[in-house]
């Protein structure tokens, strides 16, 4: 990974940084390079439900599990996200199921010494 890309991705990888249209009130993740008149930066709350998910059992090399959740969360400020579960197996997630963003370890990307964190998604503490 190109570290210069990966830190320009900081915003929307460990704030979950969107945008949203001053006018019309559009939220919308990932942000827009060139987004237009209009957007703005946005900070989503973190929040939603888990709209699918799938349990990936071949997990790709480098991947210190052997398996992973893969969900849709359908956010709280409406867009839908793609993310790694994490805090909970298979048996407990469930559709609909309420989700709160987490930054976790991404990736491991050895002889550079870089790692790489960003947003994931665990069931929602305190409900």
């Amino acid at each position: 990974m190109d570290l210069a890309k990966h830190w320009r991705l900081n915003a929307q990888r460990y704030r979950l940084e969107g945008q949203r249209h001053a006018a019309t009130g559009e939220v919308r993740f990932p942000p827009v390079a060139d987004a237009g008149e209009g957007w703005e930066p946005y900070a989503l709350r973190g929040t939603g439900t888990l709209f699918s998910f799938s349990v990936v059992r071949q997990a790709p090399e480098g991947y210190e599990q052997p398996y992973y959740i893969l969900g849709m969360i359908a956010l709280d400020d409406g867009p839908v996200v793609t993310a790694q579960l994490t805090d909970c197996n298979p048996e407990q997630a469930s559709i609909g199921m309420p989700v709160e963003m987490v930054t976790r370890k991404l990736r491991d990307l050895g002889e550079d010494g870089l790692l790489v964190y960003g947003y994931k998604f665990r069931p929602r503490l305190g409900l």
